[in-house]
């Protein structure tokens, strides 16, 4: 039988905690990608656009909403699919937690808002959404993290464009960096209608930092 020194074996378990804790934060700490709020009627995309998190809805159980509640005459025919909910969210200093507004289009009203990440497949939020959210609720990941959207965080001026970004002449009319596919969990189906299922409809909204009311907000 193989025996380890003692100092040894306690080295490696030091380590084995080390990485754990240091690990464990950096992953857990991602809010992006694809959320099922908690009754299955939505789901929203969180992305970071120009450093901070924003969050549309990227798909709808039930097609065809509008959003007939906003205050502004001009907005009360935009459809809810790829309307952001979660708006400008700052990371919050010292804390895995982001800070901003949520609209909640069931009265067209803005609210202050918070989103945490609980290990890597749960979201918390506080605040109202579309009237199935109102004081805070548990959000279920159904995609896996987004890298930043190079149309949402445009490099600084006069810095060189990133390698094998294409002239604004030559680029393509839409990016989807932020269309993701669910993760399912091993052995578990996905729900029937669920994002990127045979049920579900295309992926319409791909990048949200693309969408015209989070794009005109970050530029």
């Amino acid at each position: 039988m193989l025996h380890c020194p003692r100092t040894f074996a306690r080295t490696i378990a030091f380590s084995g905690l080390f990485l754990a804790t240091v690990l464990s934060p950096a992953l857990a700490a991602d809010p992006t990608g694809d959320w099922k709020v908690a009754d299955g009627v939505a789901t929203i995309r969180v992305a970071q656009c120009n450093g901070n998190m924003w969050g549309a809805v990227s798909w709808e159980k039930t097609p065809g909403g509008k959003d007939k509640n906003n205050p502004d005459p001009a907005k009360q025919s935009r459809p809810t699919l790829g309307m952001p909910i979660l708006i400008d969210m700052k990371k919050k200093a010292g804390a895995d937690a982001w800070e901003g507004q949520v609209y909640n289009a069931k009265d067209g009203q803005l609210y202050s808002s918070t989103i945490k990440p609980v290990g890597t497949d749960q979201l918390e939020i506080q605040g109202c959404v579309l009237g199935f959210l109102c004081g805070g609720e548990t959000w279920t990941r159904v995609g896996p993290p987004i890298p930043p959207s190079v149309a949402g965080n445009p490099p600084a001026a006069g810095s060189p464009a990133p390698k094998g970004a294409l002239p604004k002449s030559a680029a393509p009319p839409q990016k989807t960096t932020g269309a993701v596919a669910p993760a399912a969990k091993p052995g578990q189906k996905p729900a029937a209608g669920a994002p990127g299922t045979a049920n579900a409809s295309a992926d319409v909204v791909g990048d949200i930092c693309l969408l015209p009311d989070i794009a005109r907000s970050t530029h």
